[in-house]
């Protein structure tokens, strides 16, 4: 990295030099306009193309076994425009790879299709979404699933335990959007700055929603195990003490978000804390089980009580990423 002296005019107006080659490139001439923004850390970026409009970004795709997965890596990428182009005619089973994939992404729709070419585009705007409410929302749905799912097993309702499963496709939709836009505020300091969203929230960001859809696999883990019980339902005592349980890692991992986003470093301290009182009720959990005469029984509780353990450490990773974020800069 090239490093130049700070100098000053006579009027008291300090001023460096940029690059030469660097303003060439760019075609920059004497009277070219620039501007100068201040970034978050107090750094200053200079932007040749601060009225240039962004160009749409396209990709086009080949028709392949993985098309679906190609298609969701290129949103992903933040691919505004993705074509998928045959040299014969698309055929119905890849017709069906694409509608799958487009149903998965949000904001992406089918613009253009004929026998041989079919056109998507991201019809969202980058600058309208924050990445802070997108991850409120995949975690209201993965939260909301946590609590029904132990609902549905604790109740034995098959038909609450499946509206769990179905909810899993809302949580990954979102986790796609928001990797989508974290990515593009990686690659853009202005859309950075007016989303107020530094490269470092970026990266918490992208660790938090992966948590949150963490929380939300277990929870459809947990849901699944009625399948198992074969209409029996969970005795009162082993019933409770799973509620017990669920209760304290749901209040996890609900502070352990509002601690990060608040920056309150004493009520993450408090979620680690609970380890000794998670390890208790697991244990209570396990020895209920043990009394519970049909043997299915044991083996679903001893498993959901596996799982909200895990969601109980998903919930310490989200605190773990206050402190980081709290020390001053």
């Amino acid at each position: 990295m090239p490093l130049r002296k700070l100098q000053r005019t006579g009027g008291g107006t300090f001023f460096v030099c940029l690059p030469k080659e660097w303003a060439e490139r760019l075609g920059l001439k004497r009277g070219s306009v620039v501007s100068v923004a201040e970034t978050a850390e107090g750094r200053l970026v200079v932007d040749p193309k601060y009225d240039a409009e962004r160009a749409p970004q396209v990709v086009t795709l080949e028709p392949s076994a993985l098309l679906d997965r190609e298609i969701v890596g290129k949103y992903l990428l933040g691919y505004d425009v993705i074509r998928i182009e045959a040299k014969g005619h698309i055929t119905t089973e890849q017709r069906e790879l694409v509608k799958q994939a487009v149903r998965r992404l949000v904001g992406l729709e089918i613009i253009e299709e004929d026998y041989r070419s079919i056109v998507m585009q991201c019809l969202l705007e980058p600058a309208s979404l924050s990445p802070e409410r997108i991850l409120r929302r995949e975690y209201n749905f993965a939260a909301g699933m946590h609590r029904d799912a132990i609902t549905a097993l604790i109740e034995g309702d098959v038909h609450l335990g499946g509206n769990v499963t179905a909810r899993d496709d809302e949580v990954n939709r979102l986790y796609f959007l928001l990797v989508r836009i974290l990515r593009t505020v990686i690659r853009d300091p202005r859309l950075s700055e007016r989303l107020k969203v530094s490269p470092i929230d970026c990266l918490d960001y992208r660790l938090v929603a992966s948590f949150v859809e963490g929380i939300g696999d277990q929870s459809v883990q947990i849901a699944e195990m009625l399948n198992s019980l074969k209409d029996v339902k969970l005795g009162a005592d082993v019933s409770q003490v799973l509620q017990r349980l669920h209760n304290t890692v749901f209040n996890t991992h609900e502070d352990a978000l509002k601690a990060l986003l608040d920056h309150d470093i004493d009520l993450a301290e408090s979620i680690r804390n609970t380890r000794d009182e998670i390890r208790e009720l697991t244990r209570e959990v396990e020895m209920h089980a043990k009394n519970e005469q049909d043997v299915n029984i044991v083996g679903v509780v001893v498993a959901a009580a596996a799982s909200l353990g895990k969601i109980y450490e998903l919930g310490v990773d989200i605190a773990d990423l206050v402190m980081p974020k709290s020390i001053p800069t």
